[in-house]
């Protein structure tokens, strides 16, 4: 494992991976890292999650920004799962919605995502995405641009439509300016962005202007009259 170098989150540390890759013989490095886990390749980013963790990050909505955070930074970004699938029983009644988000990381953002039984089998893998890369290869470590909350949350909000990561959303606010002229904008003038597609703009307009199906007069609350 002599020469293989692997960028790893400081809060990474309490897993027990880093010490880990350290004794397989690994040169780690232990830095802040604004997207991912563990940077393995300039183009091969690792976000790993305990069972836990990605339930928790599910209901929390950090699963989605995550996912679009490695697709707009990382030409191979990679979802890891850690840990024993039947703990689910223990802490979802429907263990569907897992899965339903493990299938939307595969097939909505075309990351893959790969289980690993613990730590031990989480370092072996890592080793092994590391023993892949290239010796010429450039630095791990990129330059990732920071945002003001205003714009994190500008940004949240493109990025929450289908296909979009943080390199199309921005390039969506920077073309419309905000998110509302965003959200507004034909299919024919999205598809104009650089890497977005026709068929990419006219799934977008069809999930903004689909009716909701709890949108019916019948169900709809109203306001007492002023």
């Amino acid at each position: 494992m002599g020469g293989l170098r692997i960028v790893a989150d400081e809060r990474e540390r309490k897993s027990g991976i880093p010490a880990l890759l350290k004794k397989a013989g690994l040169e780690l490095e232990a830095r802040t890292l604004p997207v991912g886990d563990y940077i393995v390749a300039s183009e091969t980013v690792v976000e790993r999650k305990s069972i836990q963790d990605m339930v928790s990050s599910i209901f929390d909505g950090r699963l989605h920004d995550q996912c679009s955070r490695m697709k707009a930074h990382f030409e191979h970004p990679v979802v890891v799962v850690e840990g024993n699938a039947d703990d689910l029983l223990g802490i979802l009644d429907n263990p569907m919605v897992f899965y339903g988000a493990l299938s939307g990381v595969a097939l909505d953002y075309n990351i893959p995502v790969v289980p690993t039984p613990n730590a031990e089998g989480t370092a072996r893998l890592l080793a092994a995405m590391a023993a892949r890369r290239p010796k010429s290869a450039g630095p791990l470590v990129k330059k990732i641009r920071k945002y003001a909350d205003v714009e994190r949350q500008q940004l949240g909000i493109v990025c929450s439509l289908p296909g979009i990561g943080e390199r199309l959303g921005t390039r969506m606010l920077e073309r419309f300016q905000t998110p509302a002229a965003a959200l507004a904008a034909s299919a024919a003038d999205l598809a104009k962005i650089p890497g977005m597609g026709r068929s990419r703009a006219l799934r977008i307009r069809r999930v903004l202007d689909r009716k909701c199906a709890d949108a019916s007069p019948a169900k709809q609350d109203t306001l007492p009259a002023p």
